[in-house]
């Protein structure tokens, strides 16, 4: 039987007497209100087709049911009575955000308004699949105990892995997490933590952190580039995540033959080569936290990806035409600009007109990006 995160849904967050959390208007609102927390309810009307009517008993709806919260009026707004501003309900609903890379496992919480309460990590090498996902439990635990936060508003879970999409809630993660790979991730965890699971690639949630939290505030089409232990990404049209016919859009590495694999920008041959030239770096996540410019090995692996790499902004640029490309993921920020300042545009002016080319950006979310994308997917998916 096919796997759905919606059906396992508690009962007091739906809506009576029916099977979904909010109506089609009520989610337009919420994300409105997620977008601009603060308008005036007044003001709301104007960016929607709905009436002041309709807009007006939809949010005493979201009001009574504690998703909206009204808050004091703005000053000088009009003649009448004053308008309350809106705002989400943190205390609602919160979720947490698991995302298991090669070397260690995000954990976020977040509530529904996007505060984040709580993160932490848990190092996954010499740790059965097992093993950490029983200590995620306890670190999901703690941090609950930590922010009192009560079990009836831990509405769901999201869930991020390494790897490329193959069907149902099933990823083909690298080596690494080969114990994680080809099985049914959706119900197994939905069994192991009680609670409705959505499952995506991580690349895709760091793309949905970045939408909602990063760049994606004001540039509605952009790129992602997640540098991990492996190398892919994510991409984002009109404020919206694409997954593709098979859920595997921005899966960047894919255009390189056998022989380019290895020059390709993936963080794994960087700690390969590093740890050639006699630096000790023992995974991913301390490479970003220490990393140096000047270590020997860095220069060299940039000249042989900057090809690659290259090759790709360009194509990105030619079939997507996004307004911005993040770098992002794991990379650490002074390697993003090496490769940045090492980039070319291919395309040529024609009658003296340059073609238009994306802003490349390094990416400013300075948390686990593909963590906090998954804790708002739940809320993404469900309410806005």
């Amino acid at each position: 039987m096919a796997y759905f995160p919606e059906a396992l849904i508690a009962a007091p967050f739906l809506r009576t007497g029916e099977g979904v959390v909010v109506s089609p208007n009520e989610r337009s609102l919420l994300r409105l209100i997620w977008r601009h927390p603060g308008l005036s309810r007044s003001e709301v009307t104007n960016h929607t087709d709905l009436t002041q009517q309709s807009v007006y008993r939809i949010i005493d709806q979201l009001a009574e049911r504690d998703i909206v919260s009204l808050g004091s009026p703005k000053p000088g707004l009009g003649r009448g009575q004053p308008s309350p501003t809106l705002r989400l309900n943190g205390r609602y609903a919160y979720s947490c955000g698991i995302s298991v890379n090669t070397d260690v496992i995000g954990i976020c919480l977040m509530d529904i308004a996007g505060n984040i309460l709580g993160e932490t990590s848990v190092t996954l090498r010499e740790h059965t699949m097992a093993q950490s996902l029983d200590l995620v439990r306890r670190e999901l635990a703690q941090l609950q105990s930590l922010n009192k936060l009560s079990e009836s508003a831990f509405f769901g879970i999201g869930f991020a892995i390494s790897g490329y999409h193959v069907g149902g809630t099933r990823y083909n993660a690298p080596l690494p997490l080969h114990e994680w790979s080809l099985i049914e991730l959706g119900p197994l965890l939905a069994d192991l933590f009680g609670k409705p699971v959505w499952v995506h690639n991580g690349a895709n949630t760091s793309t949905v952190a970045e939408s909602m939290f990063g760049v994606g505030r004001y540039i509605k089409h952009f790129a992602y580039l997640s540098f991990n232990y492996g190398f892919g990404g994510g991409l984002i049209g009109g404020g919206e995540l694409l997954l593709g016919g098979n859920g595997n859009a921005g899966e960047f590495s894919g255009i390189y033959d056998e022989e380019e694999n290895r020059r390709r920008p993936a963080l794994q041959y960087l700690i390969e080569r590093l740890n050639r030239n006699g630096v000790d770096v023992p995974s991913i996540t301390y490479m970003r936290r220490n990393f140096d410019v000047n270590w020997p090995g860095v220069a060299e692996w940039v000249n042989e990806v900057v090809p690659a790499h290259n090759r790709l902004i360009n194509a990105i640029a030619a079939i997507f035409d996004p307004q911005a490309i993040v770098y992002g993921g794991q990379v650490p920020t002074d390697l993003a600009q090496m490769l940045i300042d090492r980039t070319q545009n291919f395309s040529k002016p024609r009658y003296g007109v340059p073609h238009p080319w994306p802003k490349l950006i390094i990416s400013e979310i300075g948390s686990d990006a593909s963590a906090m994308g998954a804790a708002v997917i739940p809320f993404r998916s469900a309410f806005y």
